[in-house]
């Protein structure tokens, strides 16, 4: 088997310029170890047409740092003649007749989807356990759970299978998975990313961003996938900027703020451990870290779930059993229809989230609940964009703890939310989060360093995280470099 997977993008480029490998080399090899593979990282493949379009690009020029590279998609995200499943039942057959953006922009940048990764069920949960097909598999450790909900999207470039992918991001869900798989995983600034053709979860929380192998190719991913769309409504009008222009700065003179409450009680002693580590390696290299406290912290699962629930139950009203997906068959009347399509297409975890989300939208209880959790956000936000006047990032861990076993927790609805418990109040607020890996537990398990950012400060962070990356040096190769 080659091993062109296993080499830097920098490196590949120079290969494909020089005409000694073909982008069909590439796409050859992912579906060989895909193959290969149990991980269960893929709910459909796009073979015949990623190795048709490899063929297109053989006689192109090669005019960017990510052409002719394969690259993985969450299956929530649209794409034109390619099944789309949310990893629902309901949508099991569902083939989309137009692309999401961010897949016109890298088919853009002339890269080749190699097929649909695994998640949980229309992004909700923390495990990709509630997947209709299948839980994906930790490539560290496969009893353990690759996290989620874009589980099937770390867990393939973890693995090796593909150079790069896209998630989805609404409470943590890039993120947290990145820092159970080992890789980079990034949340950019809300409206940063098209979300146009993202299958919506909670609308105003929903972001799609890059999970990588390391820091410098999830920079310029990003730098790929970024910019203005006038079919997105809360698309931002700033300027794309290139994210890659400060790695490999001094990070000498940086203000560091790292919340108290993200390392309280609820953080396992292994991975605060591992935090303060961090804090030594930076302050040794003339970086200020300092312990504050931000308000409000504690109250962002509440707000998540009444937010991100109700939006949930209006955004999935639309699956009906009429206009697309699955459908009963003989229905005695349009509400029989409608009861037994949801019934019996959608999962259990996706079915409590749509009750409690209607609940909370009845009557008085939308101003009762989701008026007030609105209003608490931004309350938030301004306490986060306080601390932004005197600090350049936010730091802290990702999770709680390493990946767990799988089936532990997965009837715990409480569970599912505390395990996001640190990464949802960025999704709360708007800012950019990013997992970048700072090392493992004593049974090998990685743990992700939490990254967070004011507005747009992306290039910022990718700034710190390349540091932090290049001095650990840590070997990210589940297969122990093989």
């Amino acid at each position: 088997m080659t091993k062109y997977l296993d080499l830097s993008i920098q490196q590949i480029n120079e290969l494909l310029k020089k005409k000694e490998i073909k982008p069909i080399d590439l796409v050859n090899e992912c579906f060989e170890r895909i193959e290969n593979s149990d991980s269960n990282s893929f709910i459909t493949l796009n073979k015949e047409e990623a190795i048709k379009r490899a063929h297109e690009l053989e006689n192109k020029e090669v005019d960017n740092l990510l052409f002719g590279l394969p690259i993985a998609v969450k299956d929530n995200i649209v794409t034109k003649n390619l099944r789309t499943t949310c990893a629902s039942k309901i949508l099991e057959n569902f083939i989309p007749i137009y692309d999401a953006e961010v897949v016109r922009k890298i088919n853009e940048k002339n890269m080749i989807i190699i097929g649909k990764t695994n998640m949980d069920e229309f992004a909700m949960g923390s495990t990709s356990q509630t997947s209709y097909f299948g839980v994906p598999l930790n490539p560290w450790n496969k009893t353990r759970v690759p996290g989620g909900s874009s589980g099937g999207s770390a867990s393939c470039v973890s693995n090796r299978l593909a150079f790069l992918s896209l998630g989805s991001d609404t409470g943590g869900s890039i993120r947290q998975p990145s820092s159970y798989c080992g890789i980079v995983g990034m949340k950019p600034t809300y409206g940063r990313v098209s979300r146009y053709g993202l299958i919506a979860f909670a609308s105003s929380l929903d972001q799609i961003g890059p999970m990588t192998r390391n820091v410098y190719e999830n920079a310029l991913l990003l730098n790929a996938i970024s910019g203005h769309d006038d079919k997105d409504l809360t698309s931002s009008y700033r300027e794309v900027e290139d994210y890659t222009r400060m790695i490999g700065e001094d990070v000498k003179g940086m203000k560091i703020a790292i919340p108290n409450y993200l390392v309280s009680d609820i953080v396992s002693s292994e991975v605060k451990n591992k935090l303060m580590e961090i804090v030594e390696l930076l302050r040794e290299a003339g970086v200020t870290v300092d312990f504050i406290d931000i308000e409000y912290l504690d109250k962002a699962v509440t707000l998540y779930q009444i937010i991100a629930m109700g939006e949930a139950s209006s955004n999935l009203a639309r699956f009906d059993g009429i206009r697309y997906g699955y459908s009963v068959e003989n229905p005695q009347s349009a509400d029989e229809l409608y009861m037994k399509t949801r019934q019996e297409g959608f999962g259990k975890e996706v079915k409590r989230r749509i009750m409690v989300g209607s609940y909370l939208l009845s009557g008085e209880n939308a101003k009762i609940y989701y008026d007030k959790a609105l209003r608490i956000r931004d309350d938030m936000r301004k306490a986060f964009k306080d601390a932004f006047k005197k600090y350049d990032l936010i730091i802290g861990p990702v999770s709680t703890t390493v990946a767990y076993s799988l089936g532990e927790g997965l009837d715990d609805p409480l569970k599912t939310f505390m395990d996001d418990v640190l990464v949802i109040p960025v999704n709360m607020a708007g800012f950019p989060g990013m997992s970048v890996p700072m090392g493992f537990n004593k049974e090998h398990m990685p743990i992700g360093l939490h990254i967070i950012g004011d507005d747009f400060e992306e290039a910022l962070m990718y700034k710190l995280a390349a540091f932090i990356e290049k001095k650990l040096n840590l070997n990210l190769d589940p297969r122990g470099g093989k």
